[in-house]
């Protein structure tokens, strides 16, 4: 569980708060998403769940985050990686191998996974990020996309108990942006893991996600269910958030549908061919 009490961080040359007093509890088994408009302090708050905040991000911390009864500021970074897995906006910057093998290699043989255990989980984490067949690739000749499941499989390779990714999908195309996603779902369902993701595709994010955070200048604005927070649609566009064209739609014709909220194109076609009857 990640438990966040009262957090406020202001970076040690900004002349504002980047958070503002966020309560914010995540149950395990959360799959979480965050969003709001650019300086809402979305990155901020993945970094303060992982511990780059304060630890590599220097600045004045107020409050608390709690992870798996850990709290972040006392505990070592080391430590945390144990329990929290990270994968960076910037994925390149992650990278610390010249190949696939090595990539998930280092932190296994760093974590000090016994020698017996390393191939069996390149193996199974290279698989349920559907890249097995990159085994032997040198880093540099993967595309985007590839890098991403790349650093996917490698976090998965160490079994956090949490999967904290910084708008993963960012650099790639929508057909790749899909597979990313599904990936996650699938630790999710199938593992139990917990996942937290700040994305800017909202419908994307909607379709996968069980909950959803809205951050806007440092503070959570709202917090819920995918659905109830998407009913919050007028409020979501004055913050500056991007609503999916199947909201829109359904929040025009909410009052024929019983109030009923769409969060996918299936759900919108539903919608209207109920109100068509």
């Amino acid at each position: 569980m990640i438990e966040i009490h009262g957090l406020s961080f202001r970076y040690a040359d900004a002349d504002r708060d980047a958070l503002q007093n966020i309560e914010l509890t995540v149950p395990d088994g959360d799959f979480l998403g965050i969003i709001g408009p650019s300086g809402a302090g979305k990155t901020t708050l993945v970094h303060s769940i992982c511990g780059l905040v304060p630890h590599r991000r220097g600045g004045d911390f107020y409050g608390s985050v709690t992870v798996d009864g850990m709290d972040t500021v006392e505990t070592e970074l080391t430590d945390l990686a144990r329990v929290v897995g990270t994968v960076l906006q910037d994925v390149d910057s992650q990278m610390v191998a010249a190949s696939v093998d090595d990539e998930l290699r280092f932190g296994l043989e760093n974590f000090g996974v016994p020698k017996d255990e390393i191939e069996p989980r390149m193996a199974e984490a290279l698989g349920a990020a559907g890249i097995s067949d990159l085994r032997g690739r040198v880093i540099g000749s993967l595309s985007g996309g590839q890098k991403q499941r790349v650093a996917i499989a490698a976090i998965l390779a160490l079994r956090p108990k949490i999967l904290v990714l910084d708008e993963p999908t960012g650099e790639l195309d929508p057909a790749v942006s899909e597979q990313i996603f599904r990936i996650l779902r699938e630790m999710n369902e199938r593992y139990g893991m917990t996942v937290v993701v700040v994305e800017q595709k909202i419908m994307l994010l909607s379709s996968y996600a069980k909950r959803l955070a809205v951050l806007n200048g440092g503070r959570l604005e709202i917090a819920g269910p995918v659905r109830e927070v998407l009913k919050e649609s007028g409020r979501l566009e004055e913050i500056g958030v991007n609503c999916p064209r199947v909201v829109t739609l359904s929040r025009h014709i909410r009052d024929l549908t019983g109030g009923k909220i769409a969060a996918t194109v299936e759900e919108a076609e539903a919608l209207v061919r109920e109100v068509l009857r």
